[in-house]
């Protein structure tokens, strides 16, 4: 017995030892600019190497509360961030349904689903400009040419359009990773209990609802926040496509142009402590949904 507590002492030993490190790596590459980015928001900071930083209270956030700019980031957020991952979770799980099928050229099906994903978003969101391209855009082509539309469109110049088009990219572009986290969890589901709802005369429609939507929906729940995440903090695909438009900025963006166009090195590190605070509060609110969903 003491030799058994011994060798569970040691191996206690063993996990700080190799913990620690990785910690200190940790704090380091994330701790020390998280805290560096707290004390700046807290500072009139001015990058343009004339203005001496000094101390400014919760002035700078007062100021991005009081923006109307800021409210309407926000605003674009939540609207790319709610259409963007309610499309992406059904359309994820239509494909997610159909690769998991069984049927000859599932293989190149599961390859070429991941294509768009494996696209980066840089190079995808450059392409899909070009393609809404008001001039030479070959989808004002096709769809003048079908008289869907009467004459070729500024799909990107304002935000009822724009935003419609950012979000089918996106879709189109982050559909498969949903897929293929959600093709994982199918595979999961033994194929017996199939087999007996069969037995017991079920329907396709009634097996998806009463075996398929009840067992994947923890992966279901995964995917969404790994994917609502990302959405919140968008920055590339909006910046790319309509290059930082006001009327279009999202969060991110107005960070980066507090930070980068504005030099204010104090109203962008606030910006970012509020985009952290409001993920924290949605990671924590989603958590809790999730526990009382399986409670």
């Amino acid at each position: 017995m003491a030799r058994e507590i011994d060798l569970l002492e040691r191996q206690k030993r063993l996990a700080w030892y190799l913990i620690v490190p990785a910690v200190f790596v940790v704090f380091l590459v994330i701790g020390y600019p998280l805290i560096q980015v707290l004390v700046y928001s807290f500072m009139k900071y001015k990058l343009d190497g004339v203005t001496p930083p000094s101390f400014a209270g919760i002035d700078n956030y007062l100021f991005i509360f009081s923006d109307s700019d800021f409210w309407h980031a926000v605003w674009i957020t939540l609207i790319f961030t709610f259409f963007s991952v309610t499309i992406e979770s059904v359309l994820g799980l239509t494909v997610a349904l159909v690769a998991n099928s069984k049927f000859k050229g599932r293989t190149f099906l599961r390859v070429a689903i991941l294509i768009p994903w494996a696209i980066p978003t840089v190079v995808s969101s450059q392409i899909w400009r070009w393609m809404f391209n008001d001039i030479y855009g070959v989808v004002n082509v096709i769809l003048a040419n079908l008289h869907i539309i009467p004459h070729k469109l500024a799909w990107l110049a304002t935000p009822a359009t724009a935003l419609p088009v950012i979000i089918a990219v996106d879709v189109w572009k982050t559909t498969p990773f949903m897929s293929l986290l959600l093709l994982a969890g199918l595979q999961l589901i033994p194929a017996d209990l199939y087999e007996a709802a069969s037995i017991d005369g079920a329907t396709g429609i009634r097996k998806f609802f009463s075996v398929t939507l009840p067992l994947v929906t923890p992966t279901l729940l995964v995917a969404l926040i790994f994917r609502t995440l990302d959405a919140l903090r968008v920055f590339d695909i909006f910046y790319i496509m309509v290059g930082g438009q006001g009327n279009m900025a999202t969060v991110a963006v107005y960070n980066q142009q507090q930070l980068i166009a504005f030099l204010d090195a104090g109203v962008g590190s606030a910006t970012s402590v509020v985009i952290l605070i409001f993920i924290m509060i949605f990671v924590v609110l989603y958590t809790r949904f999730s526990k009382t969903s399986f409670e």
